[in-house]
Parts: structure tokens; C-alpha cells; sequence
């Protein structure tokens, strides 16, 4: 990167762009799909987003890091964790992302579905009982 590496929009911008997995370049390197960032009205520096395909990867090699072992080493509890992570994260809106992410857990796409499944099971049913909760709180239209 050409940027001035000592600016604060760099250093400010820097970690989030890496956690993106993309990439910082001067602002008159940048391309039409780039995002151009200023600072007090100048153009800074630029950054390459990556493609979509790309991001997963990325967050699949986080989340690896994150649990300091290959995904597919995890606990059926663990795996079910990264698929919900995963799911907030758009990673099954990625052409291929089921089998993707099947392949770095080491179990089969069925398995990945199951996963999913359980994870809205468990969302509906935490929903269902907040629910009921609130409704036993309401206060009594009688009184």
C-alpha cells in the first residue's frame, strides 16, 4: 500500500478491513468496485473488498484461529456453535457455502442442515418462552 501508513484513517480502518480480508491501497490505485475513504474532505485510501467466496474462507480461517484447531477437530457442540456464527454471518448465502463450510467441518452437508435446523429450533423455542414469560407478567386487566 502507497497510503501514508502513519495516518489515523489507517490505523483506524486497518483491523476491520483485515478482519474483512480485504485490502488497503493508496486512493488513486483504486478500481470502480473499490470504496474510496477521505479524510476531512481528501481522499486517503482506498479499499478492495473481497469476493464474497473469499470472505468465507476468511471468517472459516478466523474462526479456526479463534478456537486455536481445525474445525473439523471440534465437539458436535462446537460445530453447532461455528454454524450459528456462521449463519449471522451470511456464509450460507455464498454459492456452495453449505458445501464449503461442510468440507472445513468435516461432516456432510446433511449434518450442516441439521445444524441450521436445530439452531432455529432453538431460536423459536427461546422466543416461545420469552413470550410466555412476558405474558405472565402483563398485568391482570381485572383488578
Amino acid at each position: 500500500m502507497t497510503a501514508p501508513h502513519d495516518h489515523p484513517l489507517v490505523a483506524a480502518v486497518k483491523p476491520l478491513v483485515d478482519a474483512m480480508g480485504g485490502e488497503l491501497m493508496a486512493a488513486d490505485e483504486a478500481e470502480p468496485d473499490d470504496v474510496v475513504l477521505a479524510w476531512e474532505g481528501e481522499d486517503v485510501l482506498a479499499v478492495r473488498l473481497p469476493q464474497l467466496s473469499e470472505s468465507l474462507d476468511h471468517i472459516l480461517a478466523a474462526l479456526e484461529r479463534r478456537h486455536g484447531m481445525p474445525l473439523a477437530e471440534l465437539d458436535r457442540k462446537s460445530k453447532q456453535s461455528v454454524v450459528r456464527i456462521l449463519e449471522a454471518r451470511g456464509a450460507f448465502s455464498v454459492r456452495h457455502g453449505v458445501e464449503t463450510v461442510a468440507s472445513a467441518l468435516g461432516v456432510s452437508r446433511f449434518t450442516v442442515y441439521n445444524y441450521l435446523n436445530y439452531a432455529n429450533e432453538q431460536r423459536a423455542k427461546a422466543r416461545e418462552e420469552g413470550a410466555r414469560e412476558d405474558g405472565a407478567r402483563a398485568p391482570s386487566a381485572e383488578g
